[in-house]
């Protein structure tokens, strides 16, 4: 019979501690694993394109001849005018 610091170990104590050796070796493996993992990942950012403004888009459309010099400067004081006010 072993003695572990005067307490009798028995089958099942080995069995408990050779468990949580196990466990707590595997959750500090999986634990540097995914730290390494996450830290040499490339960071990856996507940038979405932002919308066109308003100006641009009037701009274009000027560039273009869809609309002519006159159209433009309308449509343009009425964008910086901001919206109709309603009753």
């Amino acid at each position: 019979m072993m003695f572990w610091y005067d307490h009798d170990v028995s089958g099942w104590g080995w069995f408990a501690m050779s468990t949580g050796t196990v466990l707590f070796w595997a959750l500090i493996i999986t634990a540097v694993v995914l730290l390494f993992r996450a830290l040499d990942r490339p960071h990856e950012h996507v940038h979405t394109p932002l919308a066109p403004a308003p100006e641009d888009i009037l701009r274009e459309r000027l560039a273009r001849g869809e609309i002519d010099e006159e159209e433009y400067r309308r449509r343009l004081n009425a964008l910086h005018a901001g919206p109709p006010h309603r009753p």
